[in-house]
């Protein structure tokens, strides 16, 4: 059975820059076997998590507890629990990731057990990675200056695909992007995020 893989975008713009880099993970993916499929945060309904934190309470219930909204969140993390393998992708704004994934982001507690009698911080509910990721953003800055100073999305993408399970094994910043309203990745680009399709699905099988 073929593998399955995710991708999780937080663009606002279909067809630029962050959806293209996706575009290619995948499709160097395919070419190795691997079924693949789109998430588009943007045509999705996310509340906004609120810190009540009912998901985090129940010690038995399993990959992650039920959060108390009644939206698209629970149909894309059982897209998620369900892939082998995850592709994260959100562009750079203002030194971190878009408010788009950020709000995916927060959403992600459900994968946490901390219940309120607690005296230290939540225990994640997976405590061994049982996926692989490739993660991703762009920003316009030229790429050794955002390596130097713009460290927080690559951080941040870390962090949620460990948090619902999956170990990163390549992570893509391209700098020098979204110069004009048109932009996409150049071809140095499209084989770097290639090139990290066929790794992701190769190491899968």
């Amino acid at each position: 059975m073929a593998k399955k893989i995710v991708a999780i975008i937080g663009t606002y713009r279909k067809g630029r820059t962050i959806d293209t880099a996706v575009a290619e993970v995948l499709r160097g993916a395919a070419d190795n076997g691997a079924q693949t499929e789109k998430v588009y945060l943007i045509d999705k309904h996310i509340e906004f998590c609120t810190n009540c934190r009912a998901c985090t309470q129940d010690r038995d219930a399993g990959r992650r507890g039920t959060c108390t909204h009644e939206d698209d969140m629970a149909e894309i993390l059982q897209a998620i629990d369900e892939a082998d393998g995850l592709v994260l992708g959100a562009p750079t704004n203002f030194f971190g990731v878009n408010a788009l994934t950020k709000r995916f982001m927060e959403r992600l507690i459900p994968y946490a057990y901390w219940p309120w009698e607690a005296k230290r911080g939540p225990s994640m509910r997976v405590r061994k990675p049982d996926k692989k990721a490739v993660t991703l953003t762009a920003t316009a800055c030229p790429s050794l200056i955002a390596r130097l100073l713009i460290r927080g999305p690559l951080k941040a993408l870390k962090i949620a695909a460990w948090t619902m399970g999956a170990k990163v094994q390549t992570a893509l910043l391209f700098g020098g992007a979204a110069h004009t309203p048109e932009a996409t990745l150049d071809a140095k680009g499209l084989r770097r995020a290639y090139r990290a399709g066929e790794r992701l699905a190769k190491s899968l099988l």
